[in-house]
């Protein structure tokens, strides 16, 4: 079989030229659609030759908060009707990076050992976008094994100044 980043390719790609300019509220629903799709039970279902289609299609969208647009209903049905509900996560993951791109932002990933207030965020993510030349789109993960400070994750780039990433430095030139 196909890997699932091949087979979803096309899909995000389609789906982000439909959308038009609405990209944002588009990509909600469809990360709803992907963490709805993600179930192994409805999965299974989905997988069970005695359901059809348009089951699946009522099942998924009734397990949402929210009404779908219709560009996410035909996505979904689209996915349902040629198989690929498994590869729907991967399809929201790449309609994100897609979006992203055309908007010039990028998804920070901030490591912490503690919470960090909404004060302290907006002026940690003001000098990470100025280190990293682009907006940033910023999570916060509380990692207590971190100890103290940040390690921040900005695509394939890694800014670690967390005391545990400072330590294993000194652990390696006492060793060395």
């Amino acid at each position: 079989m196909a890997e699932i980043a091949t087979i979803a390719r096309p899909y995000a790609e389609a789906l982000f030229k439909a959308a038009g300019t609405d990209h944002a509220a588009l990509a909600d629903q469809v990360q709803a659609l992907a963490d709805v799709a993600a179930d192994a039970q409805l999965r299974q279902i989905a997988d069970n030759p005695k359901v059809s289609g348009e089951q699946v299609f009522e099942l998924v969208s009734s397990a949402l908060s929210a009404p779908l647009s219709d560009a996410a209903k035909n996505l979904l049905r689209l996915v349902i009707d040629n198989g690929r509900l498994p590869a729907l996560p991967q399809i929201a993951t790449q309609f994100h990076a897609l979006v992203n791109a055309s908007s010039g932002v990028s998804d920070a990933l901030i490591h912490s050992a503690y919470e960090i207030a909404p004060a302290q965020l907006a002026e940690v993510v003001g000098s990470l976008e100025r280190r990293f030349k682009r907006k940033l789109n910023a999570r916060v993960v509380v990692e207590p094994e971190l100890i103290g400070g940040i390690r921040v994750v900005v695509g394939d780039e890694v800014l670690d100044t967390s005391v545990r990433a400072r330590l294993e430095q000194m652990r390696v030139a006492l060793t060395a």
